[in-house]
């Protein structure tokens, strides 16, 4: 690989984490570099992000009120990811509180149902990312647009952080198929959302990342004792509840 070859490596690799993170349609190469690629999933993140702010901003301006431009806002996230971060964290609540072994819990984790758990923390979930974006845009639209676009990359750069500091706790899923990241690749991923962090929400911005790697200790360390590692649901709750805690953040 020379230096010339640098610029088209990251397009693909951010071509890679849209394809593996969104519904988007994005074109792919025959060669994908899998954990290589993860540093891209905050990029991933702030397209994700910058779909839902436009459509959000759009409603706005056209004089919606601000409760459906935040809730036009979070379609736009569940419908551009193809909920697979929302599948991820009612996966793991159900199998985190449903079985009392680390094999049942994998195996609630796999299985395609969803539990009483499960559903009881999607609906917090959305209620929490509604009422956060809601009461951004209550301080004005560019703070919602603001928000969004940091909540989605911060939440996206803590997956490889997981992937990188955790063992897979069973082979096949998301997890598996990306393979082992190593920690620097998940360090760049960080230092693209502190980068973005800070453009967008200055000092308050990298507060609200601080808040975000907190949220992703824990997960770890509850993932660790009731698993023994991490899997794709797992990286999908983290998404989640880190994007949560960062809105919450900037909104304090």
């Amino acid at each position: 690989m020379t230096k010339n070859d640098d610029p088209l490596i990251a397009i693909s690799d951010l071509f890679e984490a849209l394809h593996l993170l969104t519904r988007l349609p994005v074109p792919m190469q025959s060669e994908m570099r899998g954990a290589a690629a993860a540093w891209a999933y905050p990029l991933a993140g702030l397209v994700v992000g910058a779909v839902a702010a436009v459509v959000g901003l759009t409603g706005f301006a056209l004089g919606l009120p601000t409760a459906l431009c935040a809730l036009l806002s979070l379609a736009s996230l569940v419908i551009t990811t193809g909920a697979l971060h929302e599948d991820g964290l009612a996966d793991s609540i159900d199998g985190f509180w449903g079985g009392w072994t680390t094999e049942r819990r994998l195996e609630i984790m796999k299985d395609s149902r969803i539990g009483a758990y499960g559903v009881i923390a999607l609906v917090l979930a959305l209620a929490a990312r509604w009422a956060a974006i809601w009461m951004l845009f209550e301080v004005n639209a560019t703070a919602a647009a603001a928000g969004i676009l940091v909540a989605s990359a911060a939440s996206r750069a803590m997956m490889p952080q997981i992937m990188a500091n955790l063992p897979r706790a069973r082979e096949g899923g998301l997890s598996a198929q990306v393979g082992d990241v190593p920690l620097v690749t998940a360090l760049v991923a960080f230092g693209v959302a502190f980068v973005t962090a800070f453009v967008f929400a200055g000092w308050g911005g990298l507060l609200a990342l601080i808040w975000g790697v907190v949220v992703t200790l824990v997960i770890a360390r509850i993932a660790w004792v009731k698993i023994g590692g991490q899997t794709g649901d797992v990286l999908g709750a983290t998404q989640q509840l880190v994007e949560i805690a960062v809105l919450l953040s900037l909104l304090a």
